[in-house]
């Protein structure tokens, strides 16, 4: 089947591509959202531009479609930009990395089906410690972009997701019951490499921004590295 996936460039929606992929899917394109609200209940913002880079690594084309951000009416602009698609390159669904967050995945869910198209959710009702170890088994490299949840402070910006901040995750979860795969925004995160990576991206620059309560980590500059 031909698909678009809604791509920001994190490890869910990437991980979504390489599952995809071995069910026999064919990614056409990536689409990645630009909100002008940092609180989209839909979208990604965190180092979302630099999108551009992981399709690159992904030799993927990407489509870049901006959207206010506003609750509900972002959904018209993601239907449009999927309406323009199927008409344009005539892909046959969508595929995110949703695993538990039903508001996304409804929505999404409605908005193919008005389009006739087909919502392909690999990760959906994944154990989230069990997909995290998968990830990291099949090679995996992540960071922490983004942290809003009580016990997630400064030092996670930038951190890698490794089997120790994944027990540090599990421990968290246990005390303050967040996800540990950061389904309700608790986490952000970015993909510096993976076995479907042609290239792998180093990051150069980075700044670490925090106001007390939750944090950023701002990616300046980065490079892309060729793989043998």
């Amino acid at each position: 089947m031909k698909l678009v996936s809604l791509f920001s460039g994190g490890k869910d929606s990437t991980f979504a591509i390489h599952k995809a992929r071995r069910e026999g899917h064919e990614i056409v394109c990536l689409l990645t959202m630009l909100s002008e609200n940092d609180a989209s209940y839909m979208f990604h913002t965190s180092n979302i531009k630099i999108a551009e880079y992981s399709a690159a690594c992904l030799d993927l084309p990407i489509i870049f479609a901006e959207t206010k951000g506003e609750k509900e009416k972002e959904l018209s602009d993601l239907s449009e930009i999927l309406h323009d698609l199927k008409k344009s390159i005539g892909i046959e669904g969508v595929l995110t990395g949703a695993i538990k967050s039903n508001y996304q995945k409804e929505r999404v869910d409605n908005i193919c089906e008005k389009l006739n198209l087909k919502s392909v959710a690999p990760l959906w009702h994944t154990d989230e410690r069990k997909l995290i170890e998968e990830m990291l088994a099949e090679g995996f490299q992540i960071i922490f972009v983004g942290v809003a949840a009580a016990g997630l402070d400064e030092s996670w910006l930038g951190r890698m997701l490794d089997e120790d901040s994944l027990k540090d995750l599990i421990a968290l979860n246990k005390k303050y019951g967040i996800s540990t795969v950061g389904e309700g925004g608790e986490t952000e995160s970015f993909v510096l490499d993976c076995p479907i990576f042609k290239k792998s991206i180093i990051v150069l620059e980075g700044k670490k921004k925090w106001n007390g309560i939750r944090g950023e980590y701002e990616i300046i500059r980065i490079e892309l590295k060729g793989k043998r």
